[in-house]
């Protein structure tokens, strides 16, 4: 038997030749080139397919929920606005609030918004502070915080009635200025700022003036516990520019510089207790002057009315003096009969000076 050997091949030895080899290089890679352009559409259209359902569920849910909510909600008359409360601490009237804040009964409660609402109250020059609040099923709470205005102001040297000027607004603490449409009685109590002339004056608008600051500031100030009560402001007087001069209830007038007010009303106070002491009564101080400060005093109320009032050297004394009257319807015979016959005397009392004599001598 005869034993064919397999000849081997060897290990490293390819098979192709290098034209067999470049062909299917290029054929393979057309097959792979083919197979991920249709494995990339496929993915793509996949997506497109899932953002389009996507789409659909979304635009439908709002829809639904759109319609829902107008059914449900907006055009619900359970939700119909019945009831707007409205609370206030200061002079501003109910139907100005409304109408300011735009708002009307019988509107839905959802289609009111209310920051809106908030903002357009808060542009009034009176509110401080505002809050609205949504009480389902249809009733809407406003509460308002004014400002307190603490003194008047105005441009011009003198005012007699603030409440008849047009050039006369109100001012809170901030400097805010307002100009209310009625006006309270505490108002006339007011201090009055005069011959604020560096800087217009408009409602709503703050001030930023250097010296209607200072007025502020001394307004502020004053408010303490013993400055209050014995030295109550009534009048800032800023015409001169350079200095405040200030004029209480019991009309004296004290001059202050713009700045360090605070030290100079404890130097007030030194000159309001002295008087208290010596039970003088302060006319004038001019503290601008740090040394030798100019005081003057006022005159005792018993001299004022000893001046004003001279009383008589001598008591007066009442004396009857006769007066001619025509004769009675009795004794015109008599009369004609005695021409020379004087007519009956009337007393009449006069003023005389000394004592009382008697009539004839």
């Amino acid at each position: 038997m005869k034993i064919v050997r397999k000849k081997s091949r060897p290990r490293n030895q390819r098979v192709s030749n290098g034209r067999q080899r470049r062909q299917q290089h290029l054929l393979d890679v057309k097959v792979r080139s083919r197979s991920a352009t249709q494995y990339r559409n496929r993915r793509i259209l996949v997506v497109v397919s899932k953002l389009a359902l996507l789409a659909a569920v979304c635009g439908g849910l709002y829809l639904g929920l759109r319609q829902s909510a107008k059914h449900f909600f907006f055009d619900n008359p359970d939700y119909r606005l019945s009831e707007i409360d409205v609370q206030t601490d200061g002079s501003l009237q109910r139907e100005q609030i409304l109408r300011t804040a735009n708002l009307h009964e019988g509107e839905n409660i959802f289609r009111v918004n209310l920051a809106e609402v908030h903002d357009l109250l808060q542009q009034l020059p009176q509110v401080d502070e505002v809050q609205v609040v949504r009480k389902l099923p249809s009733e809407i709470d406003i509460k308002l915080v004014e400002r307190r205005p603490i003194a008047w102001i105005t441009r011009e040297n003198e005012i007699s009635d603030p409440f008849a000027s047009e050039g006369a607004f109100l001012m809170d603490a901030r400097g805010v200025l307002m100009k209310e449409k009625k006006l309270l009685p505490e108002y006339l109590g007011l201090p009055l700022i005069l011959g604020c002339t560096s800087e217009s004056l408009e409602a709503g608008k703050v001030v930023e003036s250097y010296e209607a600051k200072a007025a502020l500031e001394l307004l502020r100030l004053s408010a303490g516990s013993f400055m209050q009560t014995r030295f109550q402001i009534r009048e800032v007087d800023l015409s001169k520019g350079y200095c405040i001069v200030v004029t209480d209830k019991n009309h004296t007038r004290v001059t202050f510089p713009f700045e360090n007010l605070d030290a100079e009303l404890q130097r007030l106070e030194q000159f309001l207790v002295y008087c208290d002491d010596s039970k003088q009564e302060l006319a004038t101080v001019n503290l601008l002057v740090q040394r030798n400060v100019p005081v003057t005093f006022a005159k005792p109320a018993a001299e004022v009315i000893n001046e004003t009032i001279d009383p008589a050297e001598e008591p007066r004394v009442m004396k009857a003096i006769p007066l001619n009257q025509p004769p009675k319807s009795g004794t015109s015979s008599a009369a004609k009969l005695h021409p020379s016959a004087s007519p009956p005397a009337v007393e009449r009392a006069i003023p005389v000076k000394g004592k009382k004599k008697k009539n004839g001598e």
